[in-house]
């Protein structure tokens, strides 16, 4: 199938593509299930010589967590291909804050354990920095802790904006959902660090030793993946294995370079304009 923005002048910047900036939910896999054609993608890239970092918005797992999710698939990455939204923000927050610094987290235990691997103390009596990455236990009382450790001078910060999150049953709330509760009973506005943020693109390039003309963003978000990319000035490329669908993406005003149905159909288009 062949999307309007497929000319042979966009087409042709596939040739031009040495690094992929790769978003996971929703393109390499649906909570547990693989895209189908998961394992001959990374194949193919290895084969043409094609650098990739995995960079999600998702803090619920740590890199070698994905990295053994993704050996369940058949596919061999290792840690520093895999970028998520929790390391970016301790990082973030490593560059501004000295170590012993207190931070309340929402979230896995993966991103609390992010937070302490950068020499941050994890508490829920007193804090100076509030950390909220996606929870899929949150209940009412970290809701109201990190409401009252806001309000009292800590400083709101949001690992993505995500705000819904495609899982095998079909599309359920995300970050932004939890983040936007908190911002509704504090007034406070969250910094968010992930996508469609510099951060994550920045590191993902740094990590590649890439350069923004040969690298290309995949994913499946409009908001994020899209949007960041083309802040970043990278080409933009679409799948619609996600959340996005071609009804929403025709009213978006965010439109990618290029869109295919999954990384199936681009490894074929890309195989056969080689």
């Amino acid at each position: 199938m062949t999307h309007p923005n497929h000319t042979a002048e966009v087409l042709s910047k596939l040739h031009e593509i040495r690094n992929l900036i790769i978003d996971m939910d929703g393109v390499l896999y649906r909570g547990n299930a693989p895209m189908p054609g998961l394992t001959d993608f990374f194949a193919f890239m290895r084969q043409r010589g094609i650098r990739f970092m995995l960079a999600t918005n998702n803090s619920s797992r740590t890199p070698a967590e994905y990295v053994a999710k993704l050996a369940g698939m058949g596919v061999t990455v290792s840690p520093h291909d895999v970028l998520t939204s929790g390391v970016a923000t301790a990082e973030y927050l490593a560059g501004i804050a000295p170590a012993g610094t207190r931070v309340y987290v929402i979230g896995a235990e993966s991103l609390a354990e992010t937070m302490r691997e950068h020499g941050f103390v994890v508490s829920d009596q007193s804090a100076e920095f509030v950390v909220v990455g996606m929870d899929t236990q949150v209940t009412y009382d970290k809701l109201r802790r990190a409401t009252l450790l806001i309000r009292a001078g800590a400083r709101f910060i949001g690992t993505n904006p995500d705000k819904t999150f495609p899982s095998e049953e079909g599309i359920v709330p995300g970050n932004g959902a939890i983040l936007a509760a908190i911002e509704a009973a504090t007034g406070v506005t969250p910094l968010t660090i992930g996508k469609p943020e510099p951060t994550l693109f920045q590191m993902a390039l740094k990590r590649m030793s890439a350069d923004a003309a040969h690298t290309a963003v995949l994913g499946d978000r409009l908001e994020t993946d899209i949007l960041g990319g083309i802040n970043a000035g990278l080409l933009t490329i679409l799948v619609l294995s996600g959340v996005v669908t071609r009804e929403e993406l025709a009213r978006s005003e965010v439109q990618p370079d290029l869109v295919f149905e999954d990384i199936a159909h681009l490894r074929e288009t890309w195989l056969a304009i080689l």
